[in-house]
């Protein structure tokens, strides 16, 4: 039977923003939707409704759950909503630092963030000029590979999963733009 996973690309950031005006890193860690992104979220959510998904998979960086609250929070099929840190974004910039877990859970206290660490990003290493540890291309491949692995052995026959761009360009092979929907077949 194949598996049909929607990769779906958070809305734009405070980061994308900056990132597009300035070309530069703004230090913007755990970077939130900005209304823009807010905006993109709204439009994309009536697309999906027609979709029964069985279950959802969020990244716990802020930008993608705001993401799928607005996608998801009120889908008709109602799906479960997992959070999970193996598709995190590459950790490269200030953005993709999480906050820790007691942090997002007050944020969003609907969810559940038990299974995961209280410090859940890559954080193995000597940190940068900009503070933070970068993510080895090596180990940011496996992970993308692991999580192939951990979707294909998932019961649920629709799924889909929220996340990032250098992530999905990985595991799609596309890069994806903010709130983008790309199909994969497993």
């Amino acid at each position: 039977m194949t598996k049909i996973v929607h990769c779906i690309r958070h809305g734009q950031s405070t980061f994308n923003a900056h990132w597009v005006e300035h070309g530069e890193d703004p230090g913007h860690f755990d970077a939130p939707l900005t209304e823009l992104g807010r905006q993109q979220v709204a439009e994309r959510a009536p697309e999906l409704r027609r979709y029964s998904y069985e279950l959802v998979v969020t990244s716990p960086l802020t930008r993608a759950i705001q993401t799928t609250m607005g996608l998801f929070g009120d889908h008709p099929s109602s799906p479960a909503i997992l959070v999970e840190c193996l598709h995190r974004e590459h950790l490269e910039s200030s953005c993709d630092v999480g906050r820790a877990v007691s942090h997002l859970a007050q944020d969003f206290p609907h969810l559940h963030f038990g299974h995961l660490d209280e410090v859940w990003w890559h954080s193995e290493g000597e940190v940068n000029e900009r503070g933070f540890v970068y993510e080895p291309a090596p180990v940011f491949e496996e992970r993308v590979e692991r999580f192939r692995s951990w979707l294909a052995e998932r019961p649920e026959s629709t799924i889909a999963v929220v996340g990032h761009g250098t992530f999905f360009s990985r595991l799609t092979g596309r890069f994806l733009a903010n709130c983008e929907v790309a199909t994969l077949e497993l």
